[in-house]
């Protein structure tokens, strides 16, 4: 059977709930699958090919639009849990008892929740460029944005999720350049509404809650944080959870995944390996 990619990887719908929801599996097809969490603004299309595929050729990986997003139905949830029930409810409708998480921003925000509300569905879980409820810095999320807005896409996803080093920025173009090989059957973008709707769920999951530091340490499950070490959203103090195994990329930002993607991939494959 031919290898499906993230360029090839049709598109499928699955009914939750009354809700369509869109989703891609990619890669092999025995295993604990890796599902994959979106961040802000995200649809399936997002995720640069170099990491998807890289772990699809030994993984099974499932990436979806959550409710609300893109070109599944319904309509995005204003909070962080509702936005991890729906994906509970997702995974539970593939009849997948025990699956490996990976969150990328806002997506391990989602990722946490679940890790709470349904620990014995996560085998393993990792967290990229994200932190936990309160985290540093997210409250200026907004005027981060702001400050780079009316750049065209690919500049606003170079300042947004880069350094301004001639490394990282060369690193961010190619990244852009992956992320648009899939020329057909591409998902839909974001709806305003449905963007609206995640910026009001992070701006909760911004507020202070020292309960939530302590809910960290509850988390039983092995654990790899990614992060940045210039990460101008979530910055990199965020980046702990006691018994955690941590990699820190030098000289980038909130997108580290995306330039240092074939280290990304080794350690992903070594930590889900062990």
């Amino acid at each position: 059977m031919a290898f499906v990619n993230h360029q090839t990887a049709p598109t499928k719908f699955i009914r939750v709930k009354g809700i369509n929801f869109a989703y891609r599996i990619l890669g092999k097809e025995k295993g604990i699958p890796l599902i994959l969490l979106q961040g802000l603004g995200w649809s399936m299309d997002n995720w640069d090919p170099a990491v998807i595929n890289g772990l699809a050729k030994k993984y099974r990986l499932i990436i979806f639009d959550n409710k609300g997003v893109a070109s599944s139905g319904g309509t995005t949830p204003h909070t962080i849990q509702e936005m991890a029930d729906d994906a509970i409810d997702f995974i539970q409708a593939l009849n997948l008892d025990k699956v490996n998480i990976m969150g990328y921003s806002m997506g391990g925000f989602v990722a946490q929740r679940i890790a709470f509300t349904r620990p014995s569905m996560i085998h393993k879980l990792i967290l990229v460029g994200s932190g936990p409820q309160g985290a540093v810095g997210l409250s200026d999320l907004p005027h981060t944005i702001s400050k780079i807005k009316g750049s065209t896409p690919e500049e606003f996803f170079i300042k947004f999720g880069f350094t301004t080093s001639e490394k990282s920025i060369a690193a961010a173009k190619q990244s852009y350049t992956r992320i648009h090989l899939r020329t057909a059957n591409r998902d839909l973008p974001l709806s305003s509404a449905a963007v609206a709707s995640q910026f009001a769920a992070i701006s909760s999951w911004a507020m202070p809650d020292a309960s939530a530091l302590t809910e960290l340490n509850t988390i039983k499950c092995p654990v790899l944080i990614v992060h940045g070490e210039n990460d101008l959203a979530l910055p990199v103090q965020n980046a702990k959870i006691h018994h955690s195994e941590l990699l820190i990329f030098p000289d980038s930002g909130h997108a580290a995944f995306f330039q240092n993607e074939i280290l990304f991939v080794n350690k992903v494959s070594a930590f889900l390996s062990q």
